[in-house]
Parts: C-alpha cells; structure tokens; sequence
C-alpha cells in the first residue's frame, strides 16, 4: 500500500513538474493543480492510512486516526482552488492584454518591422 501511494505522489509531482515547464498557461494551470494534488495526497498518507479506526478518542478504542493530516488537507483542497482561481484570472488577463498564451513573454518585432528596421 506504502509503495502504491508513493507512486502516486511521485507521478503526480513528475506530471505536474512537466507541465509548469510547458511554454503555455492552460497546460501550467494543469501542472499546478497536479502538483497540489501531489501534496495533498502526502500530507494525507502522513497520518498513517488505518482503515476502520476512530478519529477521536474514546474510552475503550486501542486505535485511532490522526484527524490533523484530514484538516490540514482540507485546508490545502480550499487553498488551492483559491490559488487555481487567481492563476486562471492572471493566464486570461495575459491572454488578452497580448492576444497569445505564451508563458514567456517574447519581444514584439512586428512594430520595428513596420518602421523598417531589420
């Protein structure tokens, strides 16, 4: 099961590292939100996956689940759909103030040309 989650996390964080690489928005928003899904799966396979056991404490329970990891993951799922939607806005606001998707933001040359500068 160890190994099975750690998979997990390390495709989505390769997944997600390769597209924030990418030379355009929508695939770095897909890559951001691969990578908070990378987290968030860790920070959830750091309270120790037990299955049927009580998050609470209670007379006669031997066993129980760390509900911190549950609340910080939930933290993190609100989190990220905060961050998701501000890097959606900042990618369309990008999008059309220049008419084009390019993450890095390459000189215009078609102004000088016109001047007939080479």
């Amino acid at each position: 099961m160890e190994f099975l989650v750690a998979s997990a996390i390390g495709a989505l964080t390769a997944g997600g590292l390769y597209l924030v690489l990418r030379l355009r928005t929508f695939p770095v928003i897909l890559g951001m939100s691969l990578l908070t899904y990378a987290v968030n799966v860790f920070l959830f396979a750091s309270g120790r996956l037990t299955i049927g056991a009580s998050p609470i404490l209670q007379d006669g329970v031997t066993t129980y689940t760390d509900p911190l990891p549950q609340a910080l993951v939930l933290t993190a799922i609100v989190i990220s759909f905060g961050m998701t939607a501000v890097i959606v806005m900042i990618a369309l606001g990008a999008y059309l103030g220049s008419n084009d998707d390019h993450v890095d933001d390459q000189p215009d040359d078609s102004a000088d040309r016109s001047e007939g500068k080479q």
